[in-house]
C-alpha cells in the first residue's frame, strides 16, 4: 500500500519550508556524528564496490559523506523538494538524488535493476512511516539487496519519545527545529521497539550485527544539552 497524500503532503512542505544549509533539519547532523560512524560498522560486511542507496536521504548531507567510502552513492527521497534541495548542494562527484516512493514496489524493482546488488544506508524512516506503510520499506531494503548487498539501518527506540516530551516541554516549549517538524504533522519514533526487528525478519532479512546508538539532532534542550535520541543500529543481509 503507497503512503497517503496527507503523508506525502506533509514532507513536501517540511522541505519546501526547509532553507538551505546543513543543520537546518533537525535530524541532519554531521556526517561525523552519522554516517562516518555508521559506515565503519557496514564496511566489515560491504563490498565498496558496489552502490550504496540512501533511503530518505533528506538534503543529502549523509549521501554526500558515502559517496567517499564507496564507489557511487544514490540518495533517494519522498520528497521533491528534498531531492532539490540534495541536489543544490551537490557539487559533482559519484553521487547522485532521484525521487523515490519506497512503498512504489515497481519503481524500487527498477532501480535495482538499473544498479545491481547494493549497500543500503538508512537512517531514521521506518519509525516515522505511516504503519500501513512500514512493511513496504523493509521489503525495499530487501529488493535493494538481493542477495549480495548489505545494509545499515538505524531506527529510534522508544526511549526517544521521552527525550521528545522533554525537548517540547520545556519553559517556552520545543526549539524551533522540533516545533517544525511538528508543525508538518511528522510523527518521530512512532514504532514500537519489536516492530522495527520483525518487519525486517518478514522482509526476508538477516541480520549479521546489532546494538545500541543514539541519532544526534543539530537541537539542543534549555540547558544546552544537545538532543541525543535513544536508536538502535542493525548490519544486515538478504535472504
Amino acid at each position: 500500500m503507497n503512503v497517503s497524500d496527507n503523508y506525502r503532503n506533509s514532507w513536501e512542505s517540511y522541505w519546501r519550508e526547509t532553507a538551505d544549509g546543513t543543520g537546518e533539519a533537525i535530524w541532519d547532523s554531521d556526517p561525523s556524528l552519522s554516517a562516518e560512524p555508521h559506515s565503519a560498522l557496514l564496511l566489515p560486511f560491504a563490498d565498496t564496490g558496489r552502490a550504496i542507496v540512501d533511503l530518505g536521504c533528506g538534503n543529502g548531507t549523509q549521501t554526500r559523506f558515502l559517496a567517499t567510502r564507496f564507489a557511487r552513492a544514490v540518495g533517494v527521497d519522498l520528497s521533491h523538494a528534498a531531492v532539490e534541495h540534495a541536489r543544490r548542494a551537490t557539487n559533482g562527484g559519484p553521487v547522485e538524488f532521484q525521487q523515490l516512493d519506497l512503498t512504489d514496489t515497481g519503481a524500487v524493482r527498477e532501480l535495482h535493476e538499473r544498479l545491481g546488488d547494493s549497500n543500503v544506508y538508512m537512517r531514521a524512516v521506518i519509525h516515522q512511516s505511516e504503519p500501513h506503510a512500514r512493511a513496504a520499506v523493509a521489503a525495499a531494503v530487501a529488493e535493494l539487496l538481493g542477495t549480495d548487498g548489505r545494509a545499515f539501518v538505524v531506527e529510534l527506540t522508544s526511549g526517544s519519545r521521552d527525550v521528545l516530551k522533554l525537548a517540547a516541554g520545556g519553559p517556552e516549549g520545543p526549539g524551533p527545529k522540533l516545533r517544525r517538524v511538528f508543525h508538518h504533522g511528522l510523527k518521530p519514533a512512532d514504532a514500537d521497539d519489536e516492530e522495527i526487528p520483525r518487519l525486517l525478519a518478514e522482509a526476508g532479512l538477516e541480520i549479521l550485527a546489532t546494538g545500541e546508538t543514539t541519532v544526534p539532532q543539530t537541537e539542543h534542550l534549555a540547558d544546552g544539552t544537545r538532543i541525543d535520541l535513544p536508536a538502535r543500529w542493525f548490519v544486515l543481509a538478504g535472504k
